[in-house]
């Protein structure tokens, strides 16, 4: 009973000590180190206060001569353990706030999950060193003698067998020729095909199990060796029961569960890179991290990419050129995991080399402007455009047909960015620099130190490179040039207009193959001409003028009254204008929170002020037979000083996380 007593005693005792301290700091302090050290104080205090009394030779009887003064030395002891609390709280929530590790209980159940993802870093790191790229992980490494072309290789093996999640990220890569020197992007280019295949019966298995029923009663003949492997799926040549030839793209059997697993470890680093250093949040890693993660996921589930062929087909149906197809689906034969779609006879282009030197200079010239009309169509007229147009996912047929395969990645562009990117072809067309650098100020976001006449000086120069076709590197460079110019001068640039700048940067690659000696520079200018002129018509433009009259009709009129409103108060003398400087209620928030600071922070110098001076004085009356009043005065005076200076700590380190938060929000918002 004795026990029990105790126990329920030390709960009640260490709950309202936890509350207490909870409120002095005013902040939502964890509840797991409260109750650890209000134990640690719970221990210590007894004897801390017995060792009390017998220096100050307290008499602690209840009938004593001197109750109350003892009483009172024993509450200002104890109030001076609670604030000892109050410092080691402080301190952590300085040093370790309060949501930066897990609880004990999240720790518990994350348990499984911790040891996954420590067993998957194990295998990267693994994976690294048998390909050479060990030294590359210390964070001392400054520099190596070792050619970029062996690297680069080197990155695209332990890329390959890292699995699904590394190889897009290393297809996303291949991608930005502005951020990663040439060899870099030619290596990491391999990996849009060059993967191996997942074993046949696994991919069968799989097959099944989305059929929902034996592949037998669905296909008349599938062969089992894919026709091209990627790093999500495979393609297999079917035929069907009906005699229909298909091709049937299916997930790799693994594929969804690793890439789950390794967008998690991606997404950790992003955030703790935004955390923890200046350049992952000047650049949003951890924005850029979430947008690759859900552009992933999007990939991984084929009902979106149905869409994609759905829109991007009917875009093509608009531009009016017959020669580029995308395939249609079999809706009913497909899920979430596998496409069953129209087979399409030929190769892709990567592969098709000898193949295409079987048509004529004509041919190809007009193969490769049929595809480039398509390409612009889609970016500046339905704004569904394919994000995506490597060599490997654009096939040639022997009656020279071009198709579009893997739409698992398909930008979106609104009317005002389609316009602006319109706007800005119209100008590069002109060598117009001035328009272009309007076109490129409605399209991005700019930065807070702009330069405007240097921008429009870099845009002039980049336009006569490349309008004049002094460029040795092609038109499609200009993009990537005009992405590197954006960058230097600060530009934030919305994610599916770098989708649209990097898809119309690598299509040259695929012209290029198609038609080797065509000029890319006049005939980009030529199609882009084209299509500006069809999207900014009379008829255009007269409905886009009727709509802004529209929204701007009830402001049109009641502007009459308004205007005979002020000029009769200018006529009397009675326009006055009305400035609330602090109408905001976030400002208000801002200047209270600075108050209260400053005298909290007032109060606290005062009390430990004077709290010093009384502690030091001489004299005074007795509390008790060897302790002063004076220095009781003092250190109750400290006490209160010494906490209020605590809470102004914690709450500035709180407010300072608080508003870096908010800032976070509103950058990546």
């Amino acid at each position: 009973m004795d026990f029990l007593a105790y126990a329920l005693a030390t709960v009640v005792n260490v709950a309202v000590v936890a509350v207490v301290t909870r409120r002095l700091l005013g902040v939502p302090v964890g509840w797991p180190r409260t109750i650890i050290v209000s134990l640690t104080m719970l221990s210590v205090g007894t004897g801390l206060l017995n060792w009390i009394s017998t220096a100050l030779n307290l008499d602690m009887r209840p009938t004593g001569p001197s109750v109350a003064a003892t009483g009172a030395i024993v509450i200002l002891a104890t109030a001076w353990l609670l604030a000892a609390q109050v410092m080691v709280l402080a301190i952590l929530e300085a040093m370790v706030p309060t949501g930066t590790l897990p609880g004990p209980f999240s720790l518990l159940r994350s348990l499984p999950a911790r040891r996954r993802r420590a067993a998957r870093y194990t295998a990267i790191v693994r994976i690294a060193a048998s390909h050479g790229l060990g030294a590359y992980l210390r964070p001392t490494r400054t520099g190596t003698d070792v050619p970029d072309s062996k690297v680069a290789r080197s990155l695209r093996e332990a890329l390959t067998d890292g699995g699904v999640t590394f190889i897009k990220l290393g297809q996303m890569l291949s991608s930005r020729p502005d951020l990663l020197p040439e060899a870099y992007v030619r290596e990491l280019s391999e990996l849009q095909s060059n993967v191996p295949p997942a074993e046949w019966p696994r991919v069968r298995a799989v097959l099944e199990r989305e059929l929902d029923q034996p592949i037998d009663e669905v296909f008349e003949h599938i062969e089992d060796v894919p026709v091209a492997a990627a790093s999500v799926a495979q393609v297999h040549v079917a035929r069907l029961v009906g005699g229909q030839e298909v091709v049937v793209k299916v997930q790799r059997p693994d594929a969804r569960r690793q890439a789950l697993a390794d967008l998690d470890i991606v997404l950790r680093l992003g955030a703790w890179l935004e955390r923890r250093t200046s350049w992952g949040r000047r650049l949003g890693v951890e924005s850029l991290a979430k947008g690759f993660a859900r552009s992933l996921e999007e990939e991984l589930d084929y009902r979106v990419e149905l869409g994609n062929m759905r829109a991007v087909a009917e875009g093509v149906s608009h531009a009016s050129r017959p020669r580029v197809q995308v395939p249609r689906a079999r809706e009913d034969l497909s899920s979430s995991r596998v496409i069953v779609m129209e087979r399409m006879q030929g190769r892709s282009v990567s592969t098709a080399q000898e193949f295409l030197g079987g048509f004529s200079a004509v041919e190809r010239r007009a193969m490769a402007e049929d595809l480039l009309g398509v390409v612009l169509h889609q970016v500046v007229v339905t704004g569904v455009f394919h994000a995506d147009l490597h060599p490997g996912n654009i096939f040639v047929s022997e009656e020279g047909q071009l198709g579009l395969l893997d739409l698992g990645a398909v930008g979106r562009l609104d009317r005002g960015a389609r316009t602006s990117i319109g706007l800005l072809l119209a100008a590069v067309d002109r060598q117009d620099s001035l328009a272009a650098a309007d076109a490129l100020l409605d399209l991005l976001d700019r930065g807070d130190y702009l330069d405007d006449r240097r921008l429009e000086r870099e845009i002039g120069q980049l336009i006569l490179r490349h309008g004049s076709g002094l460029s040795p590197t092609g038109s499609a460079a200009l993009f990537v040039d005009l992405f590197r110019l954006v960058l230097d001068h600060g530009f934030a640039v919305p994610s599916q207009v770098a989708a649209a700048f990097r898809a119309l940067g690598s299509l040259e690659g695929s012209l290029r193959i198609i038609c080797p000696g065509m000029d890319l520079v006049e005939a980009a200018r030529q199609q882009g001409r084209g299509l500006v002129t069809h999207t900014v018509t009379p008829a255009a433009a007269r409905e886009t003028l009727e709509a802004q009259l529209a929204s701007l009709l009830p402001v049109i009129q009641r502007l009459p009254r308004r205007i005979n409103k002020i000029t009769e108060d200018i006529e009397a003398g009675r326009l006055t204008v009305n400035v609330r400087a602090l109408n905001d209620l976030r400002d208000r928030a801002f200047i209270t929170g600075i108050v209260h600071q400053f005298v909290m922070t007032a109060l606290a110098a005062a009390c430990v002020l004077g709290g010093i001076l009384l502690v030091a004085s001489e004299g005074g009356p007795m509390m008790t037979e060897t302790v002063p009043l004076n220095a009781f005065l003092g250190f109750t005076l400290l006490f209160f000083g010494f906490v209020l200076g605590s809470r102004v700590l914690v709450l500035i380190f709180h407010q300072h996380r608080t508003t870096a938060a908010a800032l976070h929000s509103e950058w990546t918002g």
